[in-house]
């Protein structure tokens, strides 16, 4: 009766494809990030998600935390070495105070003209060289994700570097923003992004940069009266993974995230600009915060005042890894 019953059993089992594998508890990658959903790095974290379920045949398993749900800008990394967290998407200036000052760089203002410059540098080996460089912290960096150029957001309206005078602009915190703020005649504000919109709201700052997807995302519009189209700063992350546990996954299995991965950097950089031009025209829409367009005098006055940030920071950047920027891209702000 008993061998009866096995022998049943394992035809059940086979006609419901119950194998061992497949019973077993799928890889858990907690993914945590800190703005919305329906942001360019909301999205594409989603489409890795689905990318990696897919080609690991559901053997592993993302769980997404948007919106600060789990940490806030400065808990994630910590949370992330400590294996609290598998993967973050941390905006690049995050890992100043990490110790790896030389990310710094891509907060250095008007050092990218457009997406074609920035490209040759993220997608590139100077790009490459920089995420190896995060090897001796426990992290792995797996790719960078493009939000978009920063605009300035004020409750005054900014179109010439005088108007910046006295205002209190909050920042992530990066020495070089701090650089930036300064040289514009403000008064940098450190602050979690979580905290902005309540901040701006209050007053506790009087405005702030963003590209326009986080600014409207986030509602900064209901709060902000005017938001100046400055293209002078890029905002973009990282992907990373606590190292222990990238390097302790099957190789099959790595194989198949660098795949889902590299198809979600292709998703995200794609839908980066068009996300960041439909939330200007929302944000126009709203009647709420009006844009200002920068003639080309204006522009090239808040190059100037911005560009001596770049001899300020060649200490803690490195020298030599700006001039590699400027050698791939072909462009260096700080010549006429």
């Amino acid at each position: 009766m008993n061998r009866w019953l096995t022998r049943l059993l394992v035809v059940v089992v086979g006609c419901c494809g119950l194998t061992p594998a497949l019973a077993e508890e799928p890889i858990l990658i907690k993914f945590s990030h800190v703005v919305a959903v329906d942001t360019p790095k909301g999205k594409a974290a989603e489409k890795f998600r689905d990318l990696a379920a897919a080609y690991t045949q559901n053997r592993v398993k993302v769980e997404l935390y948007p919106n600060s749900q789990l940490y806030k800008d400065k808990e994630e990394l910590e949370a992330l070495q400590m294996g609290a967290v598998q993967m973050l998407a941390p905006s690049l200036a995050k890992f100043g105070p990490l110790g790896a000052k030389e990310f710094e760089l891509f907060d250095l203002p008007f050092i990218f003209k457009d997406y074609a410059a920035l490209h040759t540098v993220t997608q590139g080996p100077v790009g490459a060289g920089l995420l190896q460089r995060l090897a001796n912290k426990g992290i792995t960096g797996l790719a960078y994700w493009d939000n978009g150029f920063k605009q300035m957001s004020a409750n005054t309206p900014l179109r010439n570097p005088e108007d910046f005078q006295g205002l209190k602009m909050r920042i992530q915190s990066s020495k070089v923003l701090d650089a930036q703020m300064r040289a514009m005649g403000a008064m940098p504000q450190t602050m979690a992004f979580s905290e902005v919109y309540q901040a701006l709201q209050t007053g506790v700052v009087d405005g702030t940069e963003n590209p326009p997807s986080n600014f409207y995302t986030q509602k900064m519009h209901e709060v902000q009266k005017y938001l100046t189209l400055s293209n002078h700063g890029y905002l973009g992350y990282a992907v990373i993974v606590n190292k222990p546990f990238w390097d302790g996954l099957p190789t099959d299995i790595r194989a198949q995230l660098e795949k889902a991965m590299a198809e979600a950097t292709l998703f995200a950089n794609q839908i980066a600009k068009q996300e960041n031009e439909q939330a200007l025209e929302a944000v126009k829409a709203s009647g709420k915060t009006e844009l200002i367009t920068l003639t080309a005098e204006q522009q090239q006055a808040w190059q100037q005042k911005m560009q001596a940030v770049h001899g300020q920071m060649e200490a803690r950047i490195g020298k030599e890894l700006i001039a590699a920027v400027y050698q791939a891209t072909g462009f260096n702000p700080r010549q006429p």
